[in-house]
């Protein structure tokens, strides 16, 4: 359904694809040139809460690991544990 109202939007290109094209925001009625705010500072905000969204979703070093490398560390510690149980 289409409506007869226009909104001002800011598209953000994604500094790393690998999550997402572009951000689209959509701009407050009024917001552009009310208390001393002017569109340059609204577009950088955009640019920021989109940079800082994909500096959020960045992995942690141990998601990087294979779940075959969580399965060897498992039996491994079986392994110890079982030995450590068995010698006493």
């Amino acid at each position: 359904m289409l409506k007869g109202i226009s909104r001002r939007v800011i598209v953000v290109k994604s500094p790393d694809r690998r999550f997402f094209e572009e951000a689209i925001f959509i701009v407050k009625e009024g917001a552009i040139g009310t208390g001393g705010v002017t569109a340059e500072q609204v577009v950088e905000e955009a640019r920021r809460v989109a940079d800082g969204f994909v500096k959020k979703r960045q992995r942690k070093w141990f998601q990087h690991i294979p779940a075959t490398g969580y399965m060897i560390l498992g039996a491994v510690i079986a392994t110890i544990v079982c030995c450590l149980t068995m010698a006493v």
